[in-house]
């Protein structure tokens, strides 16, 4: 059986830590950012991991 290539969209989009952990940037930042708050704006530069529920399924996409 052929090894599991990477999907390419997903490996510049999420990140692994050294715990394995998936690592992710937050949506909503691109655009329209008159409407948002300096806080919110802010909040949204931080990165975040990948919601349990997900993780096996990025884990697949990063063919790790």
């Amino acid at each position: 059986m052929p090894k599991i290539r990477t999907k390419r969209g997903a490996a510049k989009r999420f990140k692994l830590t050294g715990r394995k952990k998936v690592k992710r940037n937050k949506a909503y930042a691109s655009h329209i950012l008159t409407s948002k708050s300096k806080k919110r704006k802010r909040n949204l530069r931080k990165s975040t991991l990948v919601a349990p529920s997900e993780e096996r399924r990025v884990k697949r996409m990063l063919a790790c």
